[in-house]
């Protein structure tokens, strides 16, 4: 059967700065643990702990530029691009360029915090 979400749940986020996360489909949401699907909105300089979480993410820049740092190289996913991320990588993410990004994320299955594994800060 089909269910609109009629808005999306504001999740708190990790970082040095605060960034906007809208969960229009996931665990909190929606109550689906298969998947989850949330627009960003991160400012100039943020950045968050690294992680190594145990979900597929695939995500989806729409403005700005979001650095993606990994063990083997660092990535800078512009507008329009998109980087997939298998479970289990260690990973490092961060807008450091003027004006920040906004972007898709997609997780699957659905993120949570007992399946992100942060860094200790």
């Amino acid at each position: 059967m089909a269910r609109i979400i009629e808005r999306p749940t504001k999740i708190q986020a990790v970082g040095n700065k605060s960034k906007e996360i809208l969960e229009y489909i996931g665990a909190v949401s929606s109550g689906d643990t298969q998947i989850s699907v949330a627009h960003m909105t991160s400012p100039t300089g943020w950045r968050e702990p690294g992680q190594r979480p145990h979900f597929r993410e695939l995500t989806l820049v729409l403005e700005g530029v979001l650095n993606v740092e990994c063990r083997d190289q660092n990535y800078h996913v512009a507008a329009g691009q998109a980087i997939i991320l298998e479970p289990g990588e260690w990973v490092r993410y961060s807008t450091p360029e003027e004006g920040g990004a906004k972007y898709i994320a997609i997780c699957l299955p659905a993120f949570s915090p007992d399946n992100v594994h942060r860094d200790p800060e």
